[in-house]
């Protein structure tokens, strides 16, 4: 695979729950982690006091984040309507020549700021709700 630009990892949401995305605007960084807790079963007659975990076990999360300038856009009022309604609406993130992973996200912060003399600019997290797809590109 080539080198991608960071440009291309997008975030986009549903802006109205008819599988149509948009990509939230204004985003500059974005970044999407995956996580997997692990269950311990570790005992005495484990082998050469190895730990042991149980395959298949544990919670899968993924989390997103993004930083951007206020555009004042429609997806930007659709954030704010997400996150003051608790919503938890389908977003999906582009991942250049790799694929799309979508699913049930909740915004769980949104944070403006801005300089005298510098841009407004925002920063957005979100947490998985439920069961994410992924399909290659």
């Amino acid at each position: 695979m080539a080198v991608q630009s960071g440009k291309d990892l997008l975030i986009k949401v549903d802006l109205v729950g008819d599988g149509q995305f948009a990509t939230v605007a204004g985003l500059r960084a974005t970044r999407i982690s995956f996580n997997a807790e692990t269950v311990d079963v570790t005992s005495l007659d484990s082998v050469g006091g190895w730990r042991e975990l149980l395959a298949g076990a544990g919670i899968k999360s993924a989390s997103i984040s993004g930083a951007g300038v206020f555009r004042d856009a429609n997806t930007d009022e659709r954030a704010r309507q997400i996150f003051f309604d608790a919503e938890v609406p389908s977003f999906q993130v582009v991942i250049p020549s790799f694929g799309i992973v979508q699913g049930k996200f909740q915004i769980t912060a949104i944070e403006y700021s801005g300089t005298y003399n510098g841009e407004a600019t925002y920063d957005m997290s979100l947490a998985s709700a439920g069961a994410l797809t992924f399909t290659a590109i």
